[in-house]
């Protein structure tokens, strides 16, 4: 029969290959820094730039599926829940889009 502490590997050893360990990690930092962010200090104004470069990090880390490090960054930042337009993105920076950059 196995031992207690061998339970706990074993479990610890399937949820890390089935990448659900690290999700919760990520998720409970989350839930952290949500509850320690102190919502009586004022965010300083989010500058044009800073919501542009805000944007792209954003749209990096959801493309690489790092959605609760986006999710932080969001409430952090002071971004907008909703993303901005791709388009909008392309327009301000001056983008070329071919067929492969479309798909990034």
């Amino acid at each position: 029969m196995a031992t207690l502490s061998e339970l706990k590997a074993v479990l610890k050893d399937t949820l890390e290959k089935r990448g659900t360990l690290g999700q919760v990690r990520a998720r409970i930092r989350a839930e952290v820094f949500h509850a320690l962010d102190d919502r009586s200090e004022p965010r300083p104004s989010l500058s044009h730039e800073n919501l542009l470069i805000n944007e792209l990090i954003r749209e990096y880390l959801e493309f690489n599926k790092y959605k609760y490090a986006a999710s932080v960054l969001t409430a952090e930042s002071g971004q907008p829940e909703v993303p901005l337009d791709r388009e909008f993105l392309v327009n301000e920076l001056n983008i070329v889009e071919d067929s492969s950059s479309r798909s990034v």
